[in-house]
């Protein structure tokens, strides 16, 4: 064979060897991403809607029930004052009777509809302004501090001078509720967007994307977690806000709340009447918690393969 012929052989068969040896790199390369993306979103296969409600109600139930085993047992053992401490069984009768007559009913409704109605505004109110801020730098460097000093400021200061411009009427509560929401939801949403990576936008800006839909399309969805741990600051401080306004603000039209009837229960000294209110209070929160936030949050750790183990964060 020429040695031409022998040279140009043997570069061929290094060509081969090369092109088989970058392959097989890019194989173990997609294999390798494929492995990295399946760890990420398929560690575990996804509960049931039944074992994930199992996993986040039974321990809060289990761990009410060790409280109140040892609740009753210090009433037995000390045997304190009932009029200081009373016993399980007393507030649970406080709670029947609050049943019977239908105020517990009534308070809870009331509440329930004022906090709801509430929330809901101060989301309406506070998503665009909190988009507004964040992608508006100067806007942003003017403003948020402002909106810090109102998160940081307590509602229940917003009261009097609420009673004074709205009277002893709904329009009280609902401004009270407001100015305690808003600022939670607002900054929540602007760290969420804080932390957006540069990338998602330049990719927006590249598949034609204006400064509006970059924003409620690419940014909003992206900054979800910040914005979900806003909502869940926002809805406990309307919570709160709203029993302070109900505890402050009695008469006139405003009609009777669970602050309403805590108020009414330390005016007659019942503090068995006072704790029965308080567990309702604390019931709905817990409640709203487990059945509304909880189940969101855990179908976003899933979805983005943040959630380890089933059950588990």
């Amino acid at each position: 064979m020429p040695p031409e012929a022998t040279t140009r052989s043997l570069s061929q068969e290094r060509s081969d060897e090369t092109k088989r040896a970058a392959s097989a790199h890019s194989d173990d390369l997609r294999s390798l991403e494929t492995g990295l993306d399946r760890l990420q979103t398929d560690a575990t296969p996804e509960p049931g809607r039944w074992r994930d409600f199992a996993a986040s109600v039974v321990p809060p139930i289990l761990f009410v029930i060790v409280l109140i085993v040892a609740w009753q047992l210090f009433v037995v053992i000390a045997q304190p004052r009932p009029d200081k401490v009373p016993s399980p069984l007393a507030v649970w009768d406080a709670l029947g009777y609050a049943w019977e007559s239908g105020r517990l009913q009534e308070a809870v409704a009331t509440s329930l509809e004022r906090g709801v109605a509430g929330f809901v505004i101060a989301i309406i109110v506070g998503t665009p302004i909190g988009l507004l801020l964040a992608e508006v730098r100067p806007l942003r460097r003017a403003v948020g501090p402002i909106i810090s000093g109102l998160q940081v400021l307590p509602s229940v200061a917003w009261v009097p001078a609420a009673i004074i411009w709205f009277g002893l009427s709904d329009a009280t509560v609902y401004f009270v509720i407001l100015m305690g929401a808003i600022p939670s939801i607002v900054n929540g949403l602007i760290a969420g967007v804080s932390q957006v990576p540069p990338q998602l936008r330049r990719v927006g800006t590249v598949l034609g994307a204006n400064r509006w839909q970059l924003a409620t399309a690419v940014v909003l969805p992206a900054a979800f977690p910040g914005y979900l741990a806003g909502l869940k600051q926002g809805w406990a401080f309307s919570w709160r806000s709203l029993m302070a306004a109900e505890i402050i603000a009695t008469g006139g039209t405003i009609g009777f709340g669970l602050g309403t009837m805590l108020d009414q229960s330390r005016e007659l000294a019942d503090l068995a009447g006072v704790l029965a209110t308080i567990l309702v209070i604390l019931f709905i929160g817990i409640l709203i918690e487990l059945c509304f936030f909880d189940p969101i949050e855990r179908r976003m750790l899933r979805r983005r393969g943040l959630l380890i183990t089933g059950g588990a964060r």
